[in-house]
């Protein structure tokens, strides 16, 4: 039976596993940085035998794209990597994709080891981007390499993406999109748990400027303070999210308790301590439901903003100035009796011997992209729990990067079909 020859072949090649995340998180591929890490995955599907295509994203081509987001003037030093592995013909595709960038480490401080070095105890690994998401992308190149190795040859194409910049909107996976690749279907790897996520959550970034009028901190009853008038906004925003969450019936979501949040997630105002501040800015992130439209939640947040003047007359004629900026994730959605998702559920049932749980994703990802722009069905199911992604001694365990190693091989194997051919 294969799926023992599979589990016999990863369990001989647990080392080599290892080996190969330890080397992608002692290259520290943050935004701008990722080349390093890039040539291990092209030193690894180079041995794999898969056909590589290596290029940097072209900012004029990408800025044209309603769904770009960057902060970067050009992708120097940041190459996207897609490796192809060519089916004998007649079956599906699949996109397997991945990306490569990390987000910055923190405060060394409160790393009890260095997070870069990859460090191996009990039974798991530890680093930035370890479960976010460079053990996900090995799973997906052991299933690869097991199913080469045992010479199994599929009909479909299984095109592996190794992308920049999803971190901050997703402009990698953009790039690969806009360079033509295409499938039957997407698996992304992100943390899950291994639970399936047929349903992400988009988000977007705002600014808010919140405006006062400066005096003396002495008579600071002649001024108007724009730090008080932001905590009516705070408000109004919770009152917001509470409404918008109020909405959310899709059972999905059931074990989420906030399923659509909006974090204010940076303050700054004033400029000395005794005056009063005439301005404040805040930013902050809105989540966006799986089948709500970008357009229609900036539209509803305006209008939050608008009505503070029925609270207080000030921002009648100092209304807050509200701006999107930097990254946006778009939202996608899969239905839960589409073929593919049935198949990940059986390839998940044979190694877990249990039925996988279905989730919407708490947060944004890259599957948005390929729903919406390409309309192609896409499922986020990786190892590595969200929990410890962006924090520090975030680390993955090395059982269950095996296990999803696994499950995408049988996957594969499903829904690309065997070939005949010897």
């Amino acid at each position: 039976m294969r799926q023992n020859l599979i589990k016999e072949w990863l369990g001989e090649n647990r080392g080599n596993a290892v080996k190969l995340l330890r080397k992608l998180i002692q290259e520290r591929s943050i935004q701008g940085r990722e080349s390093s890490a890039q040539a291990v995955v092209i030193e690894t599907c180079r041995e794999l035998g898969l056909e590589i295509d290596i290029w940097e994203p072209d900012m004029k081509e990408m800025s044209a794209h309603e769904n770009f987001v960057s902060t970067r003037e050009n992708f120097e030093d940041s190459p996207n990597v897609v490796a192809v592995w060519r089916g004998t013909g007649g079956g599906r595709s699949i996109i397997l994709n991945g990306h490569i960038d990390v987000v910055p480490e923190g405060d060394l401080l409160q790393w009890k080891c260095d997070p870069y070095e990859g460090k191996v105890q009990d039974g798991k690994v530890y680093g930035r981007g370890s479960t976010d998401m460079k053990g996900g992308n090995v799973s997906l190149l052991l299933a690869i390499n097991a199913l080469k190795s045992m010479g199994v040859k599929l009909k479909g194409d299984v095109i592996f993406q190794s992308v920049i910049e999803e971190e901050s909107g997703g402009a990698g996976t953009l790039a690969a999109i806009l360079r033509g690749y295409s499938a039957d279907a997407v698996l992304i790897p992100e943390p899950t748990n291994m639970k399936i996520f047929p349903k992400q959550q988009g988000s977007m970034w705002f600014r808010l400027k919140v405006k006062g009028r400066s005096a003396h901190g002495g008579t600071r009853y002649e001024g108007v303070s724009a730090l008080e008038k932001s905590i009516l906004v705070i408000r109004r925003i919770q009152e917001l999210e509470t409404k918008r969450n109020e909405r959310v019936e899709d059972p999905l979501f059931k074990n989420i308790p906030i399923p659509l949040p909006i974090n204010i997630g940076k303050i700054e105002g004033g400029s000395w301590p005794s005056s009063v501040p005439d301005m404040v800015v805040l930013e902050g992130r809105i989540g966006v439901g799986p089948e709500e439209k970008l357009i229609e939640v900036k539209q509803e947040l305006a209008a939050c903003m608008n009505d503070l003047c029925k609270i207080d007359p000030w921002f009648e004629s100092h209304p807050v100035e509200l701006e999107w900026f930097g990254a946006q994730w778009v939202p996608g959605s899969v239905e839960l009796e589409h073929p593919f998702v049935k198949k990940l559920e059986k390839a998940y049932t044979q190694v877990v011997k249990k039925q996988p749980i279905l989730e919407a994703s708490p947060w944004g990802t890259d599957g948005g992209l390929f729903t919406q722009i390409s309309g192609i069905p896409t499922v986020v199911c990786g190892p590595g729990t969200t929990e410890v992604a962006h924090y520090p001694n975030e680390y993955i365990s090395i059982e269950e990067m095996m296990k999803a190693a696994e499950i995408f091989a049988i996957l594969l194997m499903d829904w690309c079909e065997i070939s005949d051919e010897a």
